[in-house]
């Protein structure tokens, strides 16, 4: 939103008005009414202890000249509110009368913008009626001050004895505060400001202290104010595009400098005092709010602050602007705007006396508060982090501290202003440890001079005597290039160059490839502007899938702001070179210049911090304008003045002549007075003067720079080209290669490095980054050769051919069996992608079905049918193509078959969004009356992200299908029944469950009965399941629906504690079952988080914690009588009932232990209480999860040791008996106490603590 130009047409002028504001002396004193900041103040009464002199009164526009310009109409509220935001200020000579400068925006409704550039001062008051409304008012002021403050007269005593010290500082605060007329000279703030199309701030607050220094010093100005003023508003012209100025001030010269069309956007706010007051780590914060339209709260007390940090956080964004309500100096008028529901970045002004707590915003939920002058910024929750965040502070810091300025900021940052030393950036350049490859600005002079029709213009402006040699400035040094501006404004612009290159390379990393996923419309301009709003025009989805992982927080709500959003539109609409916006067109050279660097590694995308190698040439261009100035401007000259105008008084501005500052000169075409130094700025000048139309020239300038740079194939011999293309070829593979063995290698991790491949390095690669690396090999691969490009997917084009051909071969029956079910398992896929709508473009398509070959390992079948139609290769391809190199083809496919040794979810966990069809299969026994069901089951299925909710299943039905949005990796099935009709007794063996787009297929077991009085009388249970081997035999079948299987032989898992159900372990046996579950947690934990498996199948699985615990208790327990089944849960409720019977009669033993049965107890309560028709296994299970998250194990086993109740329900040889062998158990569970435990919903679900 900074930068450079206005929307205006103005006719290449510097500045569009001198404005004067202050008080009107016609008018008097008026109260500013809407001066009411202290609106969000929450305490309340201060406004009547405000003397006079800290009240605001109403500011005017004095005088503005000219009256009225057609390019830029004046906008009298918004100047007068804008050049003094809090109105009109009175002081004394007690007071500091600083001059303060502070800069602003006037944004219009269609959004173009003029700036101002303000500068206040006092003026002492020389009306006697001001100076007597005053007194008056102080007088007022103190009587309401009296009756608020005197205190009751049986107060009298107290105040004496306790008030002397509050009354001491009260009055001395009235005097300081006070204006007696007959001793103080009063004092009115007045302002001058400019009003500028651009935003040029340092030479507009030159202009501005000099006008002041004009009239405050005590030898009069050279020339009347008016010359210099009629000078910068008629005779100083805006610099052109990558041109200097200097023109003359009242007491010295003053210099602009404006960027190139490929530079970045003009920026002229010191970047330097935004990071010694926020420091590096809240800008970088601050930065990520505004990326992400937070609202946005700036507050200071200092307006060029609020001006500085606002300009500075958008023209860092580049190349996105903010789109939103955008109002850095936020006028006492506008204070509602703080109550708006939108994204908003505005300023708010402090007056340094109340603090943070004191401040009552509207909206503070999403809100990111910076408090300026104190140095700490407020940010909203969940703010995810920038991309390689670390990395990146540490590259602006290494820069600041380059300059003296450290990057944690400065509160005296004037001495390290001092010792600014500037950076050199060929030394960043040099740095090749990430890939930085110094680049070579293009030379447009040479382009030029090879150009006949430049050449012919060139020998007829010699011959008028004028030469256009070019400097050459390559062999100078930097000793040799006197800059005309001083050393600080130099160093200024060279830190704020350098941080704003480090800035913009971050995007041009990030987005390095994003046109690809641009979604071009079908219709026209018009039409598709009309109805932008309801298109996708970015496919989102793709996009995200190619990035690495730690960049998803922030990508994926970066991608939903309106700044991209208009970006994209932008790039839509501007597609031609011609009419694309100039800030679009900087961002795609420069994106275009990093695929010609990017030679050594060819995927753009990497988790490696790339640092910004465009420093040295960026910062060269400064110097080169600095050091020779491109246009001098007219000098300040007496004006056609009556004699005794123009005198002015000591220390008050005066009014100036409105005859001869009303009117620019008298005619319309500026003369042409000051000179071209550069030789393109003279040719440019010329071809203007002689009528050549310059478009031509520089399009020829192009067309020669392509054609020098762009080699043509067709200028090489045949064994050339052959050698090349085999190079091409070798390369692809040698990629394909260390692409397979890299990706391996991050997909087995430790084990790898066991295997002896600890040389890859593969710290920090995330596997989404090189499955997206790989998805552009595979369409290099396809790109390679090709006849006649279709689409910007040569892989899907491809694809979309092959299964057209395979449709005409089935229809006339030319297809085998055996070929059309191998077919079919392409055909599956390719549907399957085809069916996800959130997936616009042809490259993310196509790369999408990579991702879901490589999770059903059929990547490298399904290539191979794809290039198995040798007609249809040969008709798409050239003979030198990689697909038509029979020996390379098999290699790489070769390569991509070992992918089937690893298990990769590449798609499952990138399209969560997406909406996948699920099939269940319930296979109940057979056996003991177990199929016939007369209850209306029912079903809810869990995964890493999310679950299904209850699904009513119909009765007798045991299969079905139904869609829901993408679970994950499944964990758990949670089955049960209403207990309805007359046999409401269910026997499920297992259940399966298989993802029809990923054809994953989990088994839940169970092996239990469901039903009242049946097995421990559970309506419901909660299986654990794992993922099924992918069988060969099943993939080649029909890929719809699983078939139906047969109960496979097993061992049924009855849990009741009953000798004869379960095989007999002894105590050694279960010692060990107790050790590998507990080992197999802490082994979960000490991996990478990317490699951990499913935590609920370690607790609840088959060799889980909850199986080897059930052994624990069911070892010893004394044989149940009258064919009764007796559960462990029946134990534990007895030992419950013990315990609290035990605390009633306060039979306590000690402290610890009462806390430990205390907590035992309420567990078993908080689980009998759940409305939840689980069995008493399936509390158990519970009980053992609850534990285990709150550390809670190793203590209920000491107290269920030392119960009574387990010696009457326990052998002598039970292992809960025996001392040594529970004090053993209790070692190895207190090893779970280091880890933090999240259970997953379903194994807790109904219980509340």
């Amino acid at each position: 939103m900074s930068g450079g130009g206005g929307g205006s047409s103005a006719p290449g002028r510097f500045a569009d008005y001198f404005v004067i504001c202050g008080l009107d002396t016609e008018t008097g004193l008026e109260p500013d009414e809407l001066s009411g900041e202290r609106v969000f103040l929450s305490h309340s009464g201060e406004n009547f202890e405000q003397t006079p002199l800290r009240r605001t009164f109403k500011s005017k526009v004095l005088a503005r000249y000219p009256e009225n310009v057609e390019w830029n109409p004046f906008d009298q509220d918004a100047v007068g509110m804008l050049c003094m935001p809090k109105g009109l200020a009175f002081k004394t000579q007690a007071d500091s009368r600083e001059p303060q400068f502070h800069s602003f925006i006037i944004t219009r409704e269609d959004g173009s913008r003029t700036f101002g550039f303000s500068l206040t001062f006092f003026e002492e008051v020389t009306s006697k009626q001001i100076c007597s409304a005053m007194q008056t008012l102080y007088h007022m002021h103190n009587a309401e001050y009296d009756i608020l403050h005197t205190p009751p007269t049986n107060d009298k005593d107290s105040c004496s004895s306790t008030g002397d010290c509050n009354g001491t500082s009260v009055s001395k605060l009235q005097r300081f505060n006070s204006y007696d007329i007959s001793r103080d000279t009063l004092y009115v703030s007045k302002c001058i400001c400019l009003i500028t199309p651009m935003s040029f701030m340092k030479a507009c607050k030159k202009v501005l202290e000099q006008l002041h220094q004009a009239v405050t010093s005590p030898q009069p100005p050279p020339l009347p104010l008016e010359s210099y003023i009629y000078n910068i508003l008629y005779e100083v012209p805006l610099p052109p595009a990558g041109r200097s100025l200097k023109f003359s001030g009242v007491y010295g010269p003053i210099i602009c400098q404006r960027p190139s069309t490929n530079e970045l956007p003009l920026f002229d706010f010191p970047v330097k005092e935004v990071f010694e007051l926020l420091g590096v780590e809240n800008v970088v914060q601050l930065f990520t709010c505004a990326l992400l339209e937070f609202q946005i709260l700036l507050y200071s007390q200092h307006y060029q602050r609020l001006m500085t940090v606002a300009e500075t956080i958008t023209a860092l964004m580049f190349p996105f602007q903010w789109q939103h309500v955008y109002v850095p100096i936020l006028p006492a008028s506008l204070l509602h705007f703080l109550d708006a529901p939108v994204p908003y970045l505005m300023g708010l002004h402090s007056n340094g006396l109340d603090d943070r707590s004191k401040l009552e915003l509207p909206q503070e939920a999403n809100l990111c508060f910076v408090d300026i002058d104190n140095h700490f910024i407020e940010l909203p929750e969940d703010l995810p982090q920038f991309p390689n965040k670390l990395e990146f502070v540490q590259e602006i810091s290494e820069i600041l501290m380059a300059f003296g300025i450290p990057p944690e900021g400065n509160l005296h940052c004037s001495e390290s202003a001092s010792k600014m030393k500037s950076l050199r950036a060929c030394d960043l350049v040099s740095d090749k440890r990430n890939g930085n490859i110094a680049g070579s600005p293009l030379n447009s002079y040479e382009l030029l001079k090879e150009n006949e029709t430049i050449a012919r213009l060139q020998a007829l402006v010699k011959r008028t005597g004028v030469s256009l040699e070019k400097v050459n400035y390559s062999g100078l040094s930097k000793k040799d290039l006197k800059i005309q501006c001083d050393e600080e404004e130099f160093k200024v612009y060279q830190l704020n160059i350098q941080i704003r290159e480090i800035f913009a390379n971050r995007f041009t990393q990030m987005f390095a490839d994003y046109e690809v996923f641009v979604i071009q419309p079908n219709q026209d301009k018009e039409s598709w502007f009309t109805n932008r709003e309801q298109m996708q025009n970015f496919d989102k989805a793709s996009f995200l899938s190619d990035q690495p992982e730690p960049y998803l927080p922030f990508l994926s709500r970066f991608l939903e702001t309106q700044m991209f959003a208009s970006f994209i539109d932008n790039k839509i609409m501007c597609h031609d070179e011609d009419d694309k916006d100039p800030v679009l067109r900087v961002f795609d050279s420069r994106v275009d210049k990093i695929r010609l660097l990017n030679v050594r590694t060819p995927t753009l995308r990497t988790s490696m911090y790339q640092k910004c190698t465009t420093i040295d040439e960026a910062e060269k261009s400064i110097e080169l304008r600095l050091a020779k100035i491109d246009h001098t401007a007219v000098h300040p000259h007496l004006l056609d003045m009556k004699i005794g105008q123009g005198k002015y008084e000591l220390g008050f501005f005066p009014k100036l002549q409105s005859d001869v500052l009303s009117t620019g000169p008298a005619t319309v075409r500026i003369v042409l007075k000051y000179l071209y130094l550069f030789s393109l700025g003279k040719l440019v000048l010329l071809a203007f003067l002689f009528s050549v139309p310059i478009q031509k020239y520089i399009q020829e300038a192009r067309n020669l720079g392509s054609t020098i740079r762009q080699p043509k194939l067709s200028n090489l011999s045949p064994s050339v080209i052959a050698q090349t293309n085999w190079k091409f070829v070798e390369g692809l593979l040698k990629e394909c290669r260390n692409k397979t063995k890299r990706m391996l290698v991050e997909k087995m991790g430790r084990e790898a490095v066991e295997l002896g491949h600890g040389e890859v390095n593969i710290t920090g690669v995330e596997e989404n980054t090189l499955i997206a690396s790989l998805c552009d090999l595979l369409e290099r691969i396809w790109s390679h050769g090709l006849q006649v490009k279709q689409g910007k997917s040569a892989l899907w084009s491809h694809l979309l051919h092959y299964l057209e051909n395979r449709q005409r071969r089935t229809t006339s029956g030319k297809l085998s069996c055996f070929e059309n079910n191998v077919r079919c398992l392409l055909f599956c896929s390719f549907r399957h992608i085809q069916n996800i709508s959130e997936i616009k473009t042809d490259v993310g398509k196509a790369r999408a079905w990579v991702r879901l070959s490589m999770e059903k390992k059929l990547l490298s079948r399904h290539l191979k049918q794809l290039l198995s139609d040798h007609e249809l290769t040969k008709k798409l391809y050239k003979r030198y193509a990689f697909l038509r190199c029979d020996d390379e083809k098999e290699q790489f496919l070769y390569h991509l078959l070992s992918f089937n040794a690893v298990d990769y979810f590449c798609f499952t966990n990138v399209f969560t969004t997406i909406l996948i069809p699920y099939h269940i299969l319930i296979v109940p026994s057979k056996k003991l009356g177990g199929s016939m069901f007369t209850a209306n089951p029912w079903i809810c299925i869990s995964g890493e992200l999310g679950e299904t909710g209850v699904l009513q299943i119909p009765r007798n039905i045991l299969e079905m299908t139904f869609e829901c949005q993408n679970l994950g990796k499944l964990t758990t099935v949670q089955i049960g029944h209403d207990n309805s009709g007359l046999y409401a007794k269910w026997l499920v063996e297992y259940v399966m469950v298989r993802n029809e787009i990923t054809g994953h297929t989990y088994k839940f077991p169970c092996g239990r009965w469901l039903g009242k009085g049946m097995d421990d009388g559970s309506l419901e249970r909660i299986l654990v399941g794992e993922l099924l081997t992918s069988n060969t035999e099943v993939d080649e079948r029909q890929c719809r629906t699983p078939p139906l299987q047969q109960s496979p032989s097993m061992i049924r898992r009855f849990v009741t504690i009953s000798p004869n159900n379960k095989p007999k372990l002894n105590t050694g046996q279960i010692q060990e079952a107790i050790g590998e579950a507990v080992n197999g947690i802490v082994k979960h934990f000490h991996k990478p988080e990317k490699e951990r498996g499913s935590l609920t199948l370690l607790l609840c699985g088959e060799s889980g914690l909850v199986s080897a615990l059930e052994q624990v208790f069911q070892h010893g327990f004394k044989s149940p009588r009258l064919f009764k089944n007796v559960f462990i849960w029946d134990f534990l409720e007895k030992a419950q009932t013990y315990y609290e019977t035990l605390e009633q009669n306060e039979m306590v033993p000690e402290e610890n232990w009462q806390t430990r049965a205390r907590n035992f107890c309420r567990f078993i309560t908080a689980i009998n209480n759940t409305p939840r028709n689980i069995g008493k296994d399936g509390k158990f299970q519970m009980l053992v999860c609850l534990g285990a998250r709150d550390h809670l194990l190793h203590h209920w086993i000491a107290l269920l040791a030392d119960c009574p109740i387990t010696a009457q329900m326990y052998e002598d040889i039970a292992l809960i008996k025996d001392h040594t062998l529970v004090n053993s158990l209790i070692r190895v569970l207190q090893t779970l106490q280091e880890f933090n435990i999240t259970l997953e919903a379903s194994l807790v679900k109904g219980i509340d603590i």
